[in-house]
């Protein structure tokens, strides 16, 4: 089994008091835990969840907003003062590692100039293509979603479960193409319906055929929240654990 806890499930405005993306995926041992996104509150949720940061072998970035990757440096730092030895490698979009520099320059000056007792690899992941990393086979669409590089539409091969990944986007085909037969798709659900450029509305799921044995709505905003218990598919809170 494949355990996925929903650490943090929330928006980048913490609607609902809820934490940024931070999805905790489990495979059976001996593999080590992979996130999906690391958004700016990770470390508070993960701890809050009782999972130890120190563990996550790879992170998956959907894209270069502060609520999806911004809890990087961080665990980058949190792994260096904490005397972590495990390797760490981060895969996201092209973009991702000047992107990373950039803000653990910001905040945390000289830090890129450490010298860490484990190292830290970052691999770019360009739609239309397919990575093998640690045990994971990922494969990426292009979302529509502009973050300053390619954001992307996920989809895992991880302990044996494929788990597709929407990210932030406006609908697209691409997104039904990822979670085909999935054993589950995690997908945005910003507004219930109201048209929101970039970002995908409870109605864009319900009106389109998704063939994923089970779907997780995240993400939401005050507006989706409020309505949370008429959507056709079930909502993640924070702490949420499931198995696949």
């Amino acid at each position: 089994m494949t355990t996925v806890t929903f650490a943090g499930c929330g928006d980048a405005f913490g609607s609902g008091g809820r934490f940024q993306a931070c999805i905790h995926i489990r495979p059976e041992a001996p593999q080590a835990p992979v996130l999906l996104d690391c958004g700016a509150t990770s470390l508070t949720a993960l701890r809050r969840s009782g999972l130890d940061p120190g563990e996550i072998g790879t992170v998956f970035v959907s894209h270069l907003h502060g609520d999806h990757f911004g809890g990087l440096p961080f665990l980058i730092l949190d792994g260096q003062f904490s005397r972590r030895a495990a390797p760490l490698v981060i895969v996201g979009p092209p973009g991702t590692k000047q992107r990373l520099a950039a803000a653990m320059e910001c905040l945390f000056p000289g830090s890129t100039q450490v010298r860490r007792r484990f190292e830290v690899s970052v691999i770019e992941l360009s739609p239309g293509r397919a990575q093998h990393v640690a045990g994971v086979t990922a494969h990426a669409w292009e979302a529509s979603h502009p973050s300053g590089a390619p954001a992307l539409i996920l989809r895992l091969a991880v302990g044996g479960a494929v788990i597709a990944y929407t990210g932030d986007t406006a609908w697209t085909p691409d997104v039904a193409q990822a979670a085909r037969d999935a054993d589950l798709l995690i997908a945005e659900a910003y507004y219930w319906d109201k048209a929101v450029p970039h970002h995908l509305r409870h109605t864009d799921l319900a009106e389109h055929e998704i063939t994923a044995r089970r779907v997780i709505l995240t993400h939401m905003s005050a507006d989706m929240l409020a309505r949370q218990h008429q959507a056709v598919h079930e909502a993640a809170r924070d702490g949420l654990v499931i198995t696949v």
